[in-house]
């Protein structure tokens, strides 16, 4: 289970090192008492982006990690600092100007200048008032966050889950299940405004060291963990080019499996309002596009789907069950690319995880290069759907030219694309070298200040 938050008292706390203890003791009272959570990022290893279409996913937590330190405040406010943050890094939230209706809340704190990062944390202070129906009061915030931003390992998730985890035994209030995940996710989604899937928030809140996480995102099925197997290494190479989640092609990306689900599901006699209900009972396959199989897409759909502008998808098919999908009337949308990419994700990440079950020191020299391809093919149907970087590609390429003599078995972009990180499957001490060879060479090449995530 997650780890949970922890008290501390400044004369009794022997945990803290010298540099955060004089961090805490510059911004709290010397007498405050305070409740401090850490979550860590995550390396995609498979899945990415099918998650918010009902992927099975498999996810790594990496050693860094978001700390979040809170404190009761005696006025009403949310006074929050981010030790990460170079420019307007403390922010004082009155708590009676903070509008409680989500899209109110994300037009008000955009208007902050150079602090649209406050909104991670006011996000899910909103989302546990109204979700939990708690009244909260005035709170110090004090986040530190090891997981670099703009890479593509899930920061935004991290810091959501520590705040998260912080205020709830602040304040005493349980979660069950997967519900701080949802409602990290739902901060994220509906006040920063990002239309990431569950994925993120699951990986940071139930990953453990030396394990990778199996999640069937329909929506939050979490699978007992997998032990890495010895010797085996997932490697994440940042390209140096920063990803946003809540960038246009990402989102374009997301629109684009949702208008080719709606077109499916059309195509089979269901009505627009069925489409838009919220009984996935009435919908094929469940609602979600992972459901199809490679070979039913082929036989029956595959024909049927053509890219187009979206003001043609509006006049001919009208609605998408997604609602944070935004068709907008002028963008040309990829929909073959972007609706087979799930379909095919889903089998590929299976397909994965059963050969990861079976490895062994005396077949890996056999399913290590089966694992390796499908995650070269994960990162090609990236490209294919828009979400892929001349830099990432160059990763990915620099480990397919190393080869499994070298102890490389495979590569692919992570999490949203765009950018971010490449995660490598390497194997042994050579494979490791190579990895380190890898990224050396990258950052000739480049001049890019490129990090390295593992466990």
């Amino acid at each position: 289970m997650p780890q949970k938050a922890s008290l501390l008292f400044w004369h009794f706390s022997m945990e803290i090192n010298s540099n955060s203890s004089n961090e805490l003791r510059n911004f709290f009272g010397e007498n405050q008492n305070l409740i401090q959570a850490s979550s860590t990022g995550r390396l995609d290893v498979m899945g990415g982006i099918a998650d918010y279409s009902g992927s099975m996913v498999l996810q790594m937590p990496i050693k860094e990690k978001a700390t979040v330190t809170i404190g009761h405040r005696n006025y009403n406010q949310l006074r929050v600092k981010s030790l990460d943050i170079i420019q307007n890094n403390e922010v004082f939230l009155d708590l009676e100007e903070l509008p409680k209706d989500y899209k109110e809340a994300n037009q008000y704190l955009r208007k902050i200048d150079e602090g649209d990062w406050v909104s991670y944390i006011a996000g899910c202070f909103l989302v546990l008032t109204n979700e939990k129906q708690v009244k909260l009061g005035g709170l110090d915030i004090l986040v530190k966050s090891e997981v670099p931003f703009g890479k593509g390992v899930s920061s935004s998730a991290a810091i959501e889950v520590a705040t998260l985890k912080a205020i709830g035994e602040l304040f005493s209030i349980e979660f069950s299940g997967t519900e701080l995940p949802v409602l990290a996710q739902k901060a994220e989604n509906l006040i920063v405004g990002a239309p990431c899937g569950l994925m993120d928030q699951l990986a940071s809140y139930f990953g453990k060291e030396k394990y990778l996480l199996p999640i069937l995102c329909q929506p939050d099925k979490i699978y007992q963990r997998i032990r890495i197997p010895d010797n085996l290494y997932f490697v994440g190479i940042d390209s140096g080019v920063r990803h946003a989640v809540s960038g246009a092609s990402y989102g374009e990306v997301r629109t684009a499996a949702s208008m080719g689900f709606s077109i499916i599901a059309q195509k089979q006699g269901v009505s627009k309002y069925d489409l838009i209900s919220t009984q996935n009972h009435l919908l094929p396959y469940s609602g979600y596009l992972s459901n199809i199989s490679p070979s039913q897409y082929e036989a029956k759909y595959a024909k049927s789907l053509d890219s187009m502008y979206g003001r043609d998808f509006l006049n001919n098919f009208g609605v998408v069950t997604d609602t944070l999908a935004v068709i907008k009337p002028d963008t040309y949308y990829n929909i073959k690319a972007s609706t087979e990419h799930p379909i095919y994700e889903n089998h590929r990440v299976r397909f994965f995880i059963e050969m990861l079950k079976s490895l062994t020191e005396k077949n890996y020299l056999e399913l290590l290069p089966l694992m390796g391809e499908l995650m070269y093919q994960s990162h090609q149907s990236y490209n294919q759907c828009g979400l892929g970087n001349e830099y990432t590609d160059l990763i990915v390429e620099m480990a397919h030219s190393k080869g499994v003599n070298s102890g490389v078995y495979g590569a692919k972009i992570t999490g949203g694309g765009s950018g971010g990180t490449v995660c490598l499957m390497v194997y042994g001490k050579n494979g490791l070298l190579t990895a380190k060879g890898i990224m050396n060479t990258f950052k000739k090449q480049t001049n890019q200040d490129s990090l390295v995530f593992f466990q």
